[in-house]
């Protein structure tokens, strides 16, 4: 391009300066600059779609990229809500034995409470008893047998 404007400025020079000068040798140099436009104009365009076409190669990386972290990602998750659920079943397991042991140790005091306080009614009652006969044998012998 260079080329051709040195030698449309020499042209253009001798056109100012010869009176002879033909008009045509500007057409002709006209027509390789319209050539040379074309050709740096389809460089250009070539040079885009290449562009165009990494940048697209590169999206493509780039979605794939994130596609596997996202699925990598996605596993991860799936495994700690696992491991989650697995613990919270075994919390679950562990307080469901807590609560039996202390359902069952509930009964057995109940129980133990209950026989105790059976016992010591019957004891009491005994008591009563053996007091009231002793009593009654008491008033007996002094009816029996008046000093």
């Amino acid at each position: 391009m260079e080329a051709l404007l040195s030698q449309f400025a020499l042209l253009s020079s001798q056109a100012c300066q010869d009176k002879n000068f033909d008009p045509s040798s500007i057409d002709d140099l006209l027509k390789l600059f319209e050539i040379e436009a074309y050709k740096s104009w389809a460089e250009m365009e070539s040079e885009q779609v290449k562009e165009v076409k990494q940048a697209e190669v590169a999206m493509q990386q780039a979605e794939d990229y994130l596609d596997s972290v996202m699925e990598d990602a996605m596993d991860e998750f799936t495994r700690f809500e696992v491991e989650l659920e697995r613990m919270a079943r075994d919390e679950l397991g562990d307080l469901e034995k807590t609560a039996e042991s202390a359902r069952n140790m509930g009964n057995l005091m109940e129980k133990a409470a209950a026989i105790a306080s059976t016992k010591y009614m019957e004891a009491a009652l005994n008591s009563a008893t053996a007091s009231m006969k002793t009593a009654s044998k008491g008033l007996s012998t002094k009816k029996v047998h008046p000093s």
